[in-house]
């Protein structure tokens, strides 16, 4: 597989890397243990070099999951987790945390949790009005200094935030959703983005599995599956949103490929520094993911997408409106 640079400070990844939350939160019961092992290792043998997860994911568990999983070929790999919840509380996406002691003790809680003696991207979960922006990005500094973390990095910050972190501490990547049905980034994030040389790293790329084709207006979700409070992904949303999962289906056949494939493929042909990262629980999946790295999009093609995102509005919010309220814009 190809490598892409984030930032200009050498971070160096597989051009596709893998959202690991799923295996263990999100979507539902936790996946196997041992055929999580297998997946992630499995990516391992496939190309991919980047990994990402976070101490909320569970909590806890997901870190632990990636640890004992990648420590065998922890030198062929990039780790990046996350801080800035407060796990401690039953409701700990309600309350961030990012006052400087508080990252301090997550770095050394997920360097454990990770069985490594450093964390290759340190990612700021979300923006925290409490604490200064330039005290986040300064202790992420310290720790780069001190050997215990190789890059920082933020996740669903606005430019302002943004921009005010990079002047204290180079920011390699943003991690933020973007994909074929949600294009808000193009607005504002990705100029900035570009005009500061720091990388992007797409989340959800598939629309939480909604571009695969996989699911319809009938489609259940189990109990503890995150999209069951998702407003995009109610029946009503569903049933109009397959209006852009068809045509995109039309575009797929025509190239050979799967819609999977063309939603990755066309984040991967927007610009040489976006690396997006698909989660997935099963084996033919990661396959058909990473053959996206495969497919052309020609001009012609490109037009054809274009098109399309013009005539069909998606319909529904990305997030419950109480997330809503964690994302900068």
């Amino acid at each position: 597989m190809k490598t892409r640079m984030l930032g200009r400070d050498g971070l160096e990844v597989s051009e596709i890397g893998l959202g690991c939350m799923g295996l263990s939160h999100g979507y539902g019961p936790a996946a196997d243990k041992q055929a999580a092992i297998d997946l992630l290792r499995g990516a391992v043998d496939r190309g991919v070099t980047f990994f990402d997860t976070a101490e909320i994911y569970g909590p806890y568990t997901n870190e632990e999951l990636v640890g004992e999983a990648l420590a065998p070929v922890r030198d062929r790999v990039v780790i990046a987790t996350k801080f800035g919840f407060d796990t401690t509380r039953a409701e700990a996406l309600d309350r961030l945390n990012s006052r400087p002691a508080h990252i301090r003790a997550v770095a050394e809680a997920s360097l454990k949790r990770l069985r490594t003696d450093v964390i290759d991207l340190f990612y700021q979960h979300r923006v925290d009005p409490e604490v200064p922006i330039e005290d986040v990005a300064g202790t992420v500094g310290e720790l780069i200094r001190e050997g215990k973390v190789r890059h920082f990095g933020m996740s669903e910050a606005g430019v302002d935030s943004i921009r005010r972190a990079h002047a204290v501490q180079p920011v390699a990547a943003l991690q933020s959703e973007y994909s074929l049905w949600w294009r808000e980034p193009e607005q504002k994030i990705l100029p900035a983005l570009e005009e500061l040389g720091i990388g992007f790293v797409p989340f959800a790329p598939l629309g939480r599995g909604f571009l695969t084709g996989a699911i319809d207006e009938t489609t259940t979700f189990a109990s503890g599956d995150f999209r069951n409070r998702v407003p995009r992904f109610a029946a009503q949303a569903r049933k109009a949103n397959q209006a852009l999962v068809e045509r995109l289906g039309e575009i797929a056949d025509s190239k050979g490929a799967t819609r999977a494939q063309i939603a990755i493929a066309w984040l991967l042909s927007r610009t040489p520094w976006i690396v997006p990262i698909p989660g997935t629980t099963k084996l033919h999946r990661l396959e058909e993911n990473l053959g996206a790295a495969k497919v052309e999009l020609t001009p012609h093609d490109l037009e054809r997408i274009q098109h399309a995102l013009v005539e069909i509005e998606v319909v529904g919010a990305r997030y419950p409106e109480e997330l809503l309220r964690r994302v900068e814009r």
